[in-house]
């Protein structure tokens, strides 16, 4: 979006000068490992319009000088929200927010001109960003929306403004903050409580927790999944005949006909299911999707598949949780292999549960492959566990350092495998498949 600061029209906002496009307001935010003024004279270098400070940057200029530049962010973000008449699409959840993000912008984009979310630029800041960064004709946006705390998504939600949200599921991710899943399930339904009147929430209709969201909702509700507690007719989505093949899963919906996704397993089904549920919820056609749902592609180290040497390789290095970790070990288990190799990063911010939910991975992982590969700290427990559980001795294994562990099954696999790379974003998975890959 066009704003003026300083004086100046910018075309865009930015937060790192070495992404800024020329046209831009540089907002210097100051954190932990940066401070954001250190960089205000390379962004004017490479085409700054304008710079939002919070105090004089000698030889630099035009700046806007403000006591936060963070909440000039947040409340630039509010008022172009306010002020802009477009469809607001939020996605929370403990797991599948990015690839369920992916599908729904690619089903609006069939009608709509619609801006998403880049990355899983999610938070206080990337929220923000996401409204301010939206083309002037933008008629949609689609806007991720994720949390650490309880009220951050509240607080997100109150700038973003959704007219929809979507709740993909509740699980155990961030439970170190929140203490317990009904405390992370309540953090996530704080999305649902702030849709408007006329709103409405896209649940997740397998998820216990999910389903119970409904009652919270001021408007009205659409269901989406494959179980009996979701509704096999309109506005709901529910899908039958469900089927995992090598190159994605196929589905039916009730009086709309049949789909391919080409996005694996049961995180692929419910994201095409999501962005099928948001175009009912707007009354569209589903059949006239048929063609985008199958043209769906996944998210760099989320749910890629590779294939190299004739080994079939899952790449999910992004980040994990529990849940996302064992929804990967099936879909492991379903690839036609040889043998089905596991390595898996220890899964940060889990408190005092880590060793059991480790433990609990271990136990799922045990009768799903035929090579466990553990990778730093907790994830010792997870190898443990899966060998107390009947994976033999022999075909577990344990590392401090990610890429020591691709070496290793480097060494190991050969045509015919599939192996599955996952872990939490602070582990670095991504170094053990470049060194399973050297």
């Amino acid at each position: 979006m066009t704003i003026l600061v300083a004086g100046r029209r910018c075309t865009s906002t930015s937060v790192d000068s070495r992404t800024l496009q020329p046209g831009a307001v540089f907002v210097a935010l100051r954190g932990p490992n940066h401070d954001g003024h250190d960089y205000v004279a390379a962004a004017f270098a490479k085409g700054a319009a304008a710079a939002v400070v919070e105090r004089p940057v000698e030889g630099c200029g035009p700046l806007e000088i403000v006591p936060s530049a963070l909440e000039w962010l947040q409340r630039s973000a509010a008022q172009v929200r306010q002020a802009w008449p477009g469809l607001a699409i939020g996605i929370t959840g403990s797991a599948g927010k990015t690839t369920t993000k992916e599908a729904v912008a690619a089903v609006l984009a069939t009608r709509l001109r619609t801006g998403k979310t880049q990355g899983n630029y999610n938070n206080h800041i990337g929220v923000p960003l996401t409204i301010l960064n939206l083309p002037d004709d933008a008629e949609a946006a689609v806007i991720e929306i994720g949390m650490n705390h309880a009220g951050e998504i509240r607080q997100l939600a109150a700038i973003a403004r959704p007219q929809i949200g979507v709740v993909t599921n509740v699980g155990t991710a961030h439970i170190e903050n929140l203490g317990s899943v009904e405390a992370i399930a309540a953090a996530k339904r704080e999305l649902v409580e702030s849709l408007p009147a006329d709103g409405i929430a896209v649940l997740n209709g397998d998820d216990e927790r999910v389903r119970a969201m409904a009652a919270h909702g001021p408007g009205r509700t659409v269901f989406y999944g494959s179980s009996s507690f979701v509704p096999s007719e309109a506005p709901h989505v529910r899908a039958t005949k469900v089927g995992y093949l090598a190159e994605g899963v196929g589905f039916e919906v009730p009086d709309v006909g049949s789909f391919f996704c080409p996005l694996p397993g049961r995180a692929g089904l419910m994201a095409a299911l999501a962005a099928l549920a948001v175009a009912r919820a707007l009354e569209w056609d589903l059949r006239e999707l048929k063609e985008t749902v199958a043209r769906l592609t996944t998210v760099p180290m989320r749910l890629e598949r590779v294939e190299r040497n004739g080994i079939v390789i899952w790449n999910d290095c992004y980040n994990s949780n529990p849940e996302a970790a064992m929804m990967m070990l099936d879909l492991l288990a379903e690839t036609p292999a040889r043998r089905r190799i596991a390595v898996l990063g220890e899964m940060l911010e889990l408190g005092g549960w880590s060793e059991r939910l480790h433990r609990e991975v271990g136990r799922h992982a045990a009768r799903r492959v035929d090579l466990l590969v553990g990778v730093q700290g907790a994830a010792r427990h997870l190898v443990d566990e899966a060998v107390a559980a009947g994976l033999p001795q022999e075909a577990a294994a344990y590392f401090d350092d990610p890429h020591e562990a691709g070496l290793f099954v480097r060494s190991l696999a050969a045509a015919g495998d599939a192996v599955l790379f996952k872990g939490s974003r602070g582990v670095h998975m991504e170094r053990a498949m470049e060194a399973f890959l050297e």
